[in-house]
């Protein structure tokens, strides 16, 4: 179960591969993950740890609240 925090890029792909999403694709200046309709846009992978507040609004991209994450 991953906490609501910083968190690294590899894992938040692993973790919302595993709520249905595919990818992350090539984007024009951001990757993304589909699902469906939904599409997530995802950080660049040459930064550090991904915050709490940019975690906070890829969530909200991906309709995912905050309970939910922390159960998977």
């Amino acid at each position: 179960m991953p906490t609501f925090g910083p968190i690294k890029r590899r894992e938040l792909i692993s973790y919302l591969r595993q709520v249905g999403f595919s990818g992350p694709y090539s984007g024009s200046k951001h990757q993304f993950m589909l699902k469906g309709q939904l599409r997530v846009r995802i950080p660049n992978p040459h930064r550090g740890d991904i915050g709490r507040n940019l975690l906070r609004q890829i969530l909200r991209e991906a309709g995912i609240d905050r309970e939910e994450w922390e159960n998977l």
